[in-house]
């Protein structure tokens, strides 16, 4: 049986990282424009153990062998006909196997349903094991009519070359990007490190469009960033949910706890989402016990997760940042600590992903299905699916605030915090 990883994300981080390979990364949450995963090996990963549900039991309907076999005799038929009569022989046999599963699922209608070719299933899931890549650093959006900054990552050349949130990609070294597919885009982007590329901007605000030159580098996703602030605040800023991250939270957490802070910051804006465990593991720092999601599936049956015993900052007053850029796993903690009381949202109101995917590696090495199986409530079960998060303190962030260097948004949680 084939190991499966649940994951939460959101489809404004819809591959997201550009890798160098010339596939697709498309779905590791809190990614990045990144290129060559320097290990992109996968490990078979249990089905998260005692934080998944047993599968909701279900009416299914019964096909037998022969029903399936009469099902598929027209498949069968236009493979051989391909395989017989297509002018440009011999035809890839494996290559189209992957497009009957990639057309498959794609006639579901769920965007967040798809099948991953080997190297993007591996290069993807080496991302959420915090490898190292090389590109420009920066977490996009290929879901809009351009593909999209979300937000640059501190330090990388995406940032240096000036960058912004909402900056849209709308040529690549000088070729139009008008009409193609945001995933299309992100792949074109792809190359190794030193090697200079030009975007061309639309900027809100801006007339006209101009050109950027941006110099890939080497990218190491951050996971954790986390600092005393002037005030005796304590702020700590997550950028996904990853493998690393829930070790790398409970180290800021003791080494900022140990200042005795007045109180603390989490700060999710622009973090599209990553693995559901990780999820839990980082809101039962912050609450000590009880619901912290429901899990609804397609039966109407529902599974209740818990927060787990032993966090470090259960006590300690607490504000949550998000934005339009919060989606999924970042959704589940921000909902829980609202709908607890454990603390107050400020920002604006969050992306609205409420779904859960399972990715399932396929035999022979053949990559990977993404299936969505269940839609998560918040535990007083808000639908937030398409609806978002909306803040206890509503505080716009503008192109304004940016280019001045102001955080109207932290300033309001150290705000509340103060008082």
């Amino acid at each position: 049986m084939h190991s499966k990883k649940t994951i939460i994300i959101g489809s404004i981080m819809l591959a997201i990282i550009l890798l160098s390979s010339a596939c697709a990364v498309g779905f590791m949450a809190g990614s990045a424009f990144g290129v060559t995963a320097k290990s992109a090996s996968f490990q078979s990963i249990p089905y998260l153990g005692e934080l998944i549900t047993t599968e909701a039991e279900t009416e299914t309907k019964t096909v037998t062998p022969t029903d399936l076999e009469v099902l598929f005799e027209p498949f069968w038929q236009a493979w051989t006909l391909v395989e017989e009569e297509f002018i440009d022989q011999p035809v890839d046999e494996e290559l189209m196997m992957r497009g009957a599963i990639q057309g498959m699922l794609e006639s579901l209608g769920d965007q967040h349903t798809s099948y991953l070719d080997p190297d993007l299933f591996a290069e993807a899931n080496a991302h959420l094991e915090g490898e190292e890549y090389e590109g420009i650093g920066a977490w996009v959006d290929t879901t809009q009519d351009y593909l999209t900054i979300i937000s640059p990552m501190p330090g990388s050349p995406a940032e240096k070359a000036g960058l912004k949130p909402n900056d849209k990609i709308i040529a690549i070294d000088g070729e139009d990007m008008t009409d193609i597919d945001g995933e299309l885009v992100r792949q074109q982007v792809l190359g190794p490190e030193g090697t200079t590329i030009t975007l061309t901007i639309l900027r809100e605000g801006l007339e006209k469009p101009f050109d950027v030159d941006v110099t890939r580098g080497s990218i190491i996703v951050p996971t954790v960033d986390s600092r005393m602030l002037e005030e005796n605040i304590a702020y700590i800023q997550l950028f996904t949910f990853g493998d690393a991250t829930t070790k790398d939270l409970k180290s800021a957490l003791s080494n900022l706890l140990e200042q005795d802070p007045d109180g603390l910051i989490l700060d999710l804006r622009n973090n599209g989402g990553g693995y559901l465990d990780t999820s839990i593991e980082v809101v039962s720092q912050f609450i000590g016990d009880g619901v912290v999601m429901v899990e609804e599936f397609g039966d109407g049956t529902q599974e209740l997760y818990k927060a787990k015993s032993g966090g470090l900052a259960t006590e300690i007053p607490l504000v949550v940042l998000i934005n339009e850029g919060s989606a999924s796993a970042s959704e589940i903690v921000a909902g829980a600590i609202q709908d607890r009381g454990r603390g107050v949202l400020v920002g604006e109101t969050s992306f609205g992903k409420g779904s859960v995917q399972t990715y399932t590696p396929l035999v022979n090495d053949q990559g990977a299905v993404r299936v969505t199986v269940a839609r998560w409530l918040t535990p007083d079960e808000r639908q937030i699916h398409e609806v978002g998060l909306k803040p206890d303190y509503e505080v716009e962030f503008t192109e304004e605030d940016y280019e001045a260097g102001n955080d109207p948004q932290l300033e309001k949680a150290v705000e509340l915090l103060l008082k």
